[in-house]
């Protein structure tokens, strides 16, 4: 495998503090990894480096193999707020990309000769499959409308809109900063499918561990400025993580025992040595090092945070319906919330999961039925669009803002700058802007500013984004024994499946579903209905079948050829199909045959040059036709005929 990109001796600093010193490692062709480390320790700052939008500091070289593509992927994009959808997608294309945007935007400009020329140029780079599979990734991607402006989008709608620029020119080396974060799960498990079959070379930050494990082969750990390398999974990284701090450890110890005996031995010689003796104390100082030195495990401490008292009466919602213009966001849903039940809430982007959370924080009004909330629920409600913090404020400021003492679960008191340690912010961050903090830094702020209230009822609204995996374990067990209710929206399938008791599916107008399972549960669900419908259809079919077979028998001669479709048997062969499924397959056959005419009679027509612009028109909008019939109608013969 060729080397795609070699890493050497990479180091970044801000001012005092180190994120990685002297970092080295490479990348081979195929090889789909993935950067795991704790917020604010550098991930986005390495990425960023690799993408040439920041330098090492000293000496450090990247280098990439010469003339592969490399698209990079930020967790933030600033398009021009009145670009299109179009314009972004095909904006930084390569050739046939190039070809197929100039042909687009022919279509929608009504310019004939503009689209005269790009019909040729379409011919000669061959590109009209290409354009092809360009509209099967925007439309998995639900990238429907190419001349929508990015400022009527939602932020998951801009994350499509980016993904689509980056996968419709299958660069060869991609870096993927959260490509998951503001993502559908439908969405995520489309990019999740087709990086997994892409023969692309990927580098990535993500949180998501179902992501993480079915689509990367290796794991790098930056942890104390030094990058750790582990070839498999995610579920391997972890046995041998561990394995690895168990060694440091044992190793650590074993010199701390050694060093002991060659401090005495030190003490106790006189100044005067030989060559020998001083290669001894040489030695000793390379051993204190080894004996004394430190891993900084910081783990969030969130057991301390307290809760307030929760009563029996929760949340009553009776006949509850929100409509706002067009928009159906819930209808005439009825629901008594239990003490202690953990819910999560699924649906695609745009069907009412905020609407619902802010109709029962009261942050919204309903526009029918009624919400009874009991006098004892104290809501933690953490939204998705963050805390809008004073960005002249400092850590410190954030938390007194809200509160100078916090109560924790003892029923004991502390300073706020005192709960600030429990959520990895020392006493030297305190002062420090909150504009300069990283985004999972920000997040996990954000998260102490909820929790500090006591909430017995907490909503959280997409609490995976941006939050590094080490803070999301510890904030998973905090919610599994949080004694209070829960409701979560998220597209993080492993933190759902660890969390909900049950979920609340949005199936859009307004309809929501109570499903008695987790994540997983549910899609096994869903495929089995789907099974259970195509066995349903295709027994439907079968029975319609036996009818025009028997109809067929009536009019058989009585001594049928030994070579009629319907008596033929023996071993290899296939099984037969039913007389109406045969009479289909016959028919497709012809039809795809009369297909393949006709779109090489275009094609040779396009090219021709004899058609006036009206006649192009017509030819150009009706292979599009042909080509999707062809596909449509050779993968159903080709499912008669397996």
């Amino acid at each position: 495998m060729a080397s795609y990109l070699q890493v050497e001796n990479l180091s970044k600093s801000y001012g005092p503090r180190t994120l990685f010193r002297n970092i080295s490692f490479n990348i081979n062709e195929g090889d789909k990894i993935a950067l795991i480390a704790p917020n604010g320790t550098g991930k986005t700052s390495l990425l960023n480096i690799l993408a040439g939008k920041d330098s090492s500091d000293g000496e450090g070289k990247v280098t990439f193999l010469r003339n592969i593509s490399i698209a990079f992927l930020e967790q933030e994009h600033h398009f021009h707020p009145d670009s299109t959808v179009f314009e972004v997608v095909y904006g930084g294309s390569g050739n046939k990309a190039r070809i197929i945007r100039n042909y687009e935007s022919a279509l929608l400009s009504g310019d004939k000769k503009e689209l005269e020329k790009a019909i040729t140029a379409m011919d000669q780079a061959d590109a009209w499959n290409y354009e092809q599979e360009i509209k099967e990734i925007l439309y998995s991607l639900k990238l429907e409308k190419l001349d929508q402006k990015i400022k009527e989008l939602s932020g998951g709608e801009i994350k499509r809109v980016a993904i689509g620029a980056m996968l419709i020119n299958r660069p060869d080396f991609l870096i993927m900063d959260e490509p998951t974060n503001h993502l559908d799960l439908e969405t995520i498990e489309y990019l999740e499918t087709y990086l997994s079959r892409s023969r692309c070379t990927l580098l990535m930050v993500t949180h998501d561990r179902y992501f993480l494990d079915r689509v990367c082969n290796q794991i790098l750990e930056l942890a104390d400025g030094t990058l750790y390398s582990y070839k498999g999974n995610y579920s391997y990284f972890l046995e041998k993580r561990e394995e690895r701090e168990r060694n440091f450890k044992a190793e650590t110890e074993r010199a701390r025992n050694l060093f002991r005996r060659e401090l005495d031995w030190i003490r106790r010689t006189p100044c005067a040595r030989g060559t020998k003796a001083k290669y001894r104390v040489d030695a000793f100082t390379e051993l204190k090092e080894k004996a004394f030195r430190t891993v900084t495990e910081r783990n969030l401490d969130i057991n301390h945070v307290g809760i307030s008292r929760l009563g029996k009466k929760i949340i009553y919602c009776k006949h509850l319906k929100y409509v706002w213009e067009d928009f159906t966001g819930v209808e005439d849903f009825t629901y008594n919330f239990a003490p202690g039940e953990k819910i999560g809430i699924v649906g695609k982007n745009g069907v009412g999961k905020s609407t619902f959370l802010n109709l029962l924080a009261g942050d919204l009004k309903p526009t029918g039925g009624e919400i009874e909330t009991g006098e004892t629920v104290v809501f933690g409600y953490y939204k998705q669009s963050g805390m809008q913090f004073d960005p002249e404020d400092t850590v410190i400021d954030t938390v007194r803002k809200i509160a100078e003492v916090v109560t924790l679960n003892d029923g004991k008191t502390v300073p706020a700058s005192a709960f600030l340690n429990y959520f990895l912010f020392p006493p030297d961050t305190h002062y420090t802007k909150v504009e300069r903090l990283s985004g999972g830094e920000k997040r996990r702020l954000y998260l102490l500013t909820v929790l500090m209230k006591n909430p017995n009822f907490l909503i959280l609204d997409e609490p995976t984004n941006d939050l590094d995996l080490l803070t999301l374990n510890v904030l998973e067990e905090y919610l599994k024994n949080f004694a209070g209710s829960l409701l979560i929206v998220s597209h993080d399938r492993f933190f759902l499946d660890k969390l909900a008791d049950h979920l609340f599916i949005f199936e859009g107008n307004g309809k929501i579903k109570d499903f008695v399972g987790n994540y997983s549960g549910y899609r096994e669900y869903i495929k089995e209905r789907e099974k259970e419908k195509r066995e349903s259809q295709k027994r439907l079919a079968e029975k319609s079948g036996e009818k025009e077979r028997r109809k067929a028998k009536e009019n058989v001669p009585e001594n049928p050829s030994q070579d009629s479709p319907e008596t033929r048997t023996g071993t290899g062969k296939k099984k037969k199909l039913s007389y109406k499924e045969q009479r289909e397959s016959d028919s497709l056959e012809k039809e795809i045959e009369s297909l393949e005419k006709e779109k090489q009679t275009l094609e040779e027509s396009l090219s021709s040059g004899t058609l006036n612009t009206d006649q192009l028109m017509e030819a150009s909008c009706r292979i599009g036709t042909v080509m999707e019939l062809l596909d449509e109608k050779t993968l159903r013969w080709l499912e008669l005929n397996e």
